[in-house]
């Protein structure tokens, strides 16, 4: 990376910085998280290469400019993982990963706070660029970490329900900022109940999404096989399609 970033190195390598890495970053990671999906090993090591580059790209640019080396930035994670990991690298005992977590963040905490001013509130290093989905998840779950959460999921259940019912509300009055407002309110709940049963509502969703697109493909191909045209079908003609689809999963 110093040679492609060097005087005779390479033109577009060298023109880059720091905020145009940002959608090149986001990219990697998502087209990771695919290969971490499937079975195929070597897209999975060249995904983690790439991904790999992002990070010697951004160090390189910050030690240009005197911030700080790829060195420093190892030498810190492993720093981190002993000072964090008190119970491999120290005397502290704990009963389950419930308990690493507790810890974990109770470290967070005081790292934080001996580095600023004040207290600092659980939910920090959540980030606001995440997707909706896996930062209400996160959130959720760094607020459970300090008690604020219900003692069963029939609390979320309950919490579900009322969501629901002030979202029609909100709809029979006509108010489309208290239905925006409700609706999201909704979806937030549902996170939460998908944190109590131990699903991730991004991979989820992601999955129903998935699914979906397989299914309609197919509802195309079969109307296109029958030379129609979707949009003149009846919705229970086009569900014969979809059931029909369906049942290929199966």
């Amino acid at each position: 990376m110093a040679r492609l970033r060097g005087p005779d190195g390479c033109p577009w390598d060298r023109e880059q910085n720091l905020q145009s890495l940002k959608p090149h970053l986001l990219e990697e990671t998502y087209e990771l998280l695919e290969t971490m999906d499937g079975a195929d090993q070597a897209a999975h090591a060249e995904e983690l290469g790439d991904l790999l580059l992002q990070v010697v790209f951004q160090a390189r640019i910050q030690e240009e400019q005197g911030a700080f080396t790829l060195d420093d930035v190892a030498h810190n994670l492993a720093d981190k993982l002993v000072r964090r990991h008190p119970h491999v690298f120290g005397d502290v005992q704990v009963d389950g990963s419930a308990a690493v977590l507790r810890n974990w963040e109770a470290i967070k905490r005081t790292e934080k706070k001996s580095a600023t001013e004040g207290a600092r509130s659980a939910l920090e290093g959540v980030p606001r660029s995440l997707p909706a989905l896996a930062r209400a998840q996160r959130m959720q779950s760094k607020a459970s970490r300090v008690g604020f959460d219900w003692s069963d999921v029939s609390g979320v259940e309950a919490k579900l329900a009322e969501e629901l019912a002030e979202l029609a509300e909100a709809r029979a009055a006509g108010d489309a900022a208290a239905v925006r407002h409700e609706l999201g309110d909704l979806l937030f709940s549902v996170v939460n109940l998908a944190r109590f049963l131990q699903v991730d509502a991004e991979e989820s969703l992601q999955a129903s999404s998935n699914r979906f697109a397989g299914r309609f493909r197919e509802v195309e191909r079969r109307a296109a096989a029958d030379g129609r045209d979707m949009r003149a079908c009846t919705l229970a003609e086009l569900d014969v399609y979809w059931n029909a689809a369906k049942l290929l999963e199966s």
